[in-house]
């Protein structure tokens, strides 16, 4: 019994390998005769027109769902980049950057939290973003193109049974032409050609009414699905430029607290008994000098070189009783003219510097030359070979400048006095600025 079952089914399944080959030899055949031009075409003009629109259409959706997948694939990168980016940032913040005893541990821990809540949002904003273009845009996209192929099925079946109905249109007329005319086989041919065409038609007319319906529907799907992917992409980068911003001001508060950390720093720096209650500002870069001259030497008055008595060793003996008084001190002599032979300037060079000291107003008795003395505040590096170093507590004596022209605002003539004691001479004098120093 089961053999003969088998035999059956066996017999069947050939029976309609047949029949499927038959069918597919006589489609051939009437192609072919079709394209010689020996058999006419059914032809439609209008569902060939939607045919080809439906070819475009599904084209251009086909591009459409690739580029979205593309763009989604990009979403992802940016977030997992925006997301690496934060946690790089996050690992770089480090409390101490800002001291531990000047910083305030009340607004750094805000800072803190205010950076956390950041971070968080941004990782939010790019999920949701992501999630809503995946359940609206994408899916949206996949179920306008999931009836594409069904209907390109339909459609190529319909060319196949528009070809069935057209070979077994031909053989019908072909008995009925012929000279002897069997009855029952044109019988036969009639009632395959009726099946046939019942069978294309019903496919037929449902596609004509489907066709168009689908290539108008593709305007409401673009816009649909365009507009809501502008409105998700708007409220994205409105809310990650809200979080941007407040990142911004996180940074802006830090930098606020860098710069206030230094002041302090820069304040604390300075010793209570040697800075003023207010730090002079260094000088910055030095005014803009003229190189400065050779000092012109000093030509002793006749009265005065009448009256100073030189020791051999190089210094002042005590004036006698005619002597000038403070009171009448005269100020230093006019350079040397441009006339005088330059032995008379270097012995008058040499006669200034062992000139008898003079006052400057005080008990004090100051050097030939020496306006007043200085004591400096703040150390000063010099950064030019005419500029005198201080260490902060040098006493400088100050001398007036031989050329008034060339003196710069805020910039005094100087030496030290300590070279003043050990040499007896001022000609190791520089320029130095004067609001690092403070007048005795």
């Amino acid at each position: 019994m089961a053999e003969e079952q088998g035999k059956t089914g066996k017999g069947i399944n050939t029976g309609k390998l047949a029949t499927s080959m038959q069918k597919r030899l006589s489609r051939a055949q009437e192609k072919v005769l079709q394209k010689l031009g020996k058999a006419d075409e059914t032809r439609d003009t209008a569902f060939e027109e939607g045919v080809a629109n439906f070819n475009k259409q599904m084209a251009e959706g086909t591009k459409l769902q690739k580029d979205l997948r593309a763009y989604l694939a990009a979403v992802k990168t940016m977030h997992d980049a925006s997301k690496r980016l934060q946690d790089c940032l996050a690992d770089m913040y480090e409390p101490e950057w800002f001291g531990k005893e000047e910083v305030d541990t009340i607004a750094e821990e805000m800072i803190e939290k205010e950076m956390d809540y950041c971070m968080e949002e941004t990782d939010i904003l790019w999920s949701d973003y992501h999630d809503k273009l995946v359940d609206n845009s994408m899916i949206a996209m996949d179920t306008y193109l999931a009836q594409f192929p069904d209907i390109k099925a339909r459609i190529a079946k319909r060319d196949r049974k528009m070809t069935d109905y057209d070979s077994a249109r031909h053989h019908f007329g072909s008995l009925q032409k012929g000279k002897k005319q069997d009855q029952a086989k044109i019988a036969k041919a009639e009632e395959e050609l009726g099946r046939a065409q019942k069978v294309f038609e019903e496919i037929n007319v449902d596609l004509q009414d489907e066709l168009p319906q689908l290539w108008n529907s593709r305007v409401g799907f673009y816009v649909n699905t365009f507009q809501s992917m502008a409105g998700y992409q708007q409220r994205f980068h409105k809310d990650m430029g809200k979080l941007n911003q407040d990142l911004n001001d996180v940074m802006t508060k830090l930098d606020e607290q860098r710069l206030a950390n230094e002041a302090a720093a820069a304040n604390h720096s300075v010793t209570p008994d040697a800075a003023p209650k207010t730090r002079p500002a260094p000088p910055g870069p030095a005014p803009v000098r003229p190189p400065p001259s050779p000092r012109p030497s000093l030509t002793p008055a006749p009265d005065t070189q009448q009256q100073d008595i030189i020791s051999f060793d190089g210094e002042a003996l005590v004036p006698d009783a005619n002597t000038t008084t403070p009171s009448q001190a005269t100020a230093p002599s006019q350079a040397t003219t441009p006339s005088q032979p330059q032995t008379d300037t270097a012995m008058a060079a040499a006669a200034g510097a062992a000139t008898t000291a003079v006052t400057n107003g005080s008990s004090e008795v100051l050097p030939a030359g020496v306006i007043y003395k200085v004591k400096a505040m703040h150390d000063y590096a010099a950064t030019d070979g005419d500029e005198l170093e201080m260490k902060a507590g040098d006493v400088v004596l100050v001398l007036a400048w031989e050329n008034p022209d060339e003196q710069d605002d805020g910039w005094l003539m100087g030496v030290k006095e300590s070279h003043w004691l050990e040499n007896k001479d001022l000609l190791a004098k520089g320029v130095f600025p004067e609001n690092f120093t403070q007048k005795l």
